[in-house]
């Protein structure tokens, strides 16, 4: 069994932790903003570090799973933080949907002082982090790799190796772009949809039972059709900082990115009308208020055919 250390307890890190917990692995948890699922999971079993220095200087592995890059940094760096304290030997895995361009910087610092680096980032949702049933998209050496694979399929059940550190995060970012441009399209087509006299209802009956349907357009659509905001807690100030560090990796590749761009910018626009706490199923709302309609579909006028 493996001493872990865990920062980030959030939505997903909390599922992530009690998991590993139940497999039997040794952990040390640090509070952050609410006590809540620290206090879980030291019913668990976990016990609590009074910092990040404490912390590494106990861990074999040390998780993170915090907001990007910055936060990351923060953890990392310093001479508080992972890399002044933590043992020649140990290995800092960055579950976080981070910038590529940080990650090999960091792992790169990591290496000068012996110590492993990895990036993990996550795919699904909480309820998959609670049940063990994540996708991690894994960046490391075969050596680390193999040390932190058994720790990975505690939390996640499909677990896969892209290559060296950085590739993780690439794909990560890959990934968003691509569901996140599902919200974009979905948003828009919403809108001219309702603008033309067709109800959110009869849109759904069209594409929800066509091959366009998917289990990414099922969560999304559940705000516009059921008001249920839980179903795809994703917020867009995360969104967009996830196609900003999508931007920032198309830049450093020489790639032409327009719909990349057009994706980010639906964001931007979004967070800076001061809704950036909201989930993404509401750039819905948010691209028909754009459109002069009611943001609740609900609203809309009954169509005149059925």
């Amino acid at each position: 069994m493996t001493k872990v250390g865990f920062i980030g307890l959030g939505l997903m890190g909390h599922g992530m932790a009690k998991n590993m917990l139940e497999a039997g692995h040794e952990m040390a948890v640090i509070a952050h903003r609410s006590r809540t699922n620290v206090e879980d999971l030291i019913g668990r079993g976990a016990t609590e570090a009074e910092s990040v220095a404490e912390m590494a200087r106990k861990a074999e592995v040390i998780f993170l799973c915090v907001s990007g890059s910055p936060q990351v940094e923060a953890n990392v760096l310093g001479p508080d933080g992972i890399l002044e304290n933590a043992a020649k030997g140990s290995i800092i895995v960055d579950c976080s949907t981070s910038d590529p361009v940080s990650t090999m910087k960091l792992a790169g610092m990591a290496a000068d002082k012996g110590i492993g680096f990895a990036d993990a980032p996550l795919g699904r949702t909480p309820k998959e982090a609670w049940e063990g049933k994540l996708d991690t998209m894994v960046g490391a050496d075969p050596e680390t790799f193999a040390r932190i694979e058994p720790l990975l399929h505690a939390w996640a059940g499909n677990v896969v190796h892209l290559g060296p550190v950085g590739q993780g995060h690439k794909m990560k970012l890959i990934n968003n772009f691509i569901s996140l441009g599902y919200g974009a399209l979905y948003a828009e087509a919403l809108a001219i949809a309702r603008k033309s006299g067709l109800s959110a209802q009869q849109f759904d009956a069209v594409i929800g039972s066509s091959r366009m349907a998917n289990g990414f357009y099922e969560t999304f659509m559940k705000w516009t059709l059921e008001r249920d905001e839980n179903a795809h807690r994703f917020s867009i100030t995360n969104a967009h900082k996830d196609m900003s560090y999508m931007s920032n990796l198309a830049v450093s590749l020489g790639a032409v990115n327009p719909v990349q761009a057009a994706v980010r910018n639906s964001l931007a626009a979004m967070e800076a009308a001061g809704q950036g706490d909201r989930f993404l199923p509401m750039l819905a709302d948010f691209i028909a208020e754009t459109n002069g309609l009611p943001g609740d579909a609900s609203e809309d006028e009954s169509p005149g055919k059925g």
